[in-house]
């Protein structure tokens, strides 16, 4: 297990991380808040998740859909993370989410569904910071932090686990690349739960935001949207 420690600046404006109707906590003791819950937070933790290779088809992605345009970064994308209160289990697990990340980064069906998801019947996000559908999906596989910037192909991650009996999954401030993450929620969250929280926290370290509090729009934010998309894409390589 890695330790690190991370310093985290000033605080910023909450942002709710609930996909229930619940209101944010006070901005005044909780930072910029990002992260999913499930309405089924205490289901059993599964140890699946792990992708198969189809080594006699490298034309496929693990699941063995045709790869076609998918970008040479897509398939290279890779994950550079430094863990902080992470015991051996946990950091099975996350890794196991890392392992999909990269597995749906690097499938069709992911530059597909982004590059075609659709709000209000025009293909785009909600809170997109004025970038089309196709622009995020390069953003993504660029791999550019506001505070880590340079196209490295990869997400640069910083995770602590911490305890709350709060209903927020987890947040992050937009001062520091650290992330925090609920464990009562990670220890129930199956691998590829994990999956869909950390993309989604990873997004806001991109600058994408989303409403503080719930609302059926801020579900097509790119944070929740591409989080729920990881974590659905994810269940394939189980």
């Amino acid at each position: 297990m890695t330790k690190s420690f991370f310093s985290v600046g000033l605080l910023l404006l909450l942002v709710s991380c609930n996909t229930k109707p619940e209101d944010c906590p006070s901005a005044t003791d909780e930072p910029l808040s990002t992260s999913i819950e499930k309405e089924d937070a205490t289901s059993p933790t599964t140890t699946g998740c792990t992708p198969t290779e189809n080594p006699d088809d490298p034309g496929s992605d693990p699941s063995g859909e045709p790869t076609g345009d998918v970008p040479p970064e897509a398939q290279h994308f890779d994950i550079n993370v430094s863990l902080t209160n992470f015991d051996a289990n946990d950091e099975i697990k996350v890794r196991k989410a890392f392992e999909i990340i990269k597995k749906v980064v690097a499938s069709k069906e992911f530059k597909t569904r982004v590059e075609n998801f659709t709000y209000g019947g025009k293909k785009t996000f909600v809170d997109n910071d004025s970038f089309s559908n196709s622009d995020i999906y390069q953003k993504l596989l660029d791999g550019s932090e506001d505070l880590v910037p340079g196209m490295d192909n990869q997400m640069d991650l910083d995770l602590e686990l911490y305890y709350s009996s709060r209903s927020t999954v987890g947040y992050t401030y937009a001062t520091g690349l650290r992330i925090w993450m609920n464990t009562k929620f990670f220890d129930a969250y199956t691998p590829c739960e994990v999956a869909g929280n950390v993309f989604h926290e990873w997004t806001h370290k991109l600058g994408f935001t989303h409403a503080s509090n719930y609302s059926v729009s801020r579900d097509s934010s790119v944070p929740y949207a591409l989080g729920y998309l990881v974590e659905e894409i994810g269940k394939k390589y189980e």
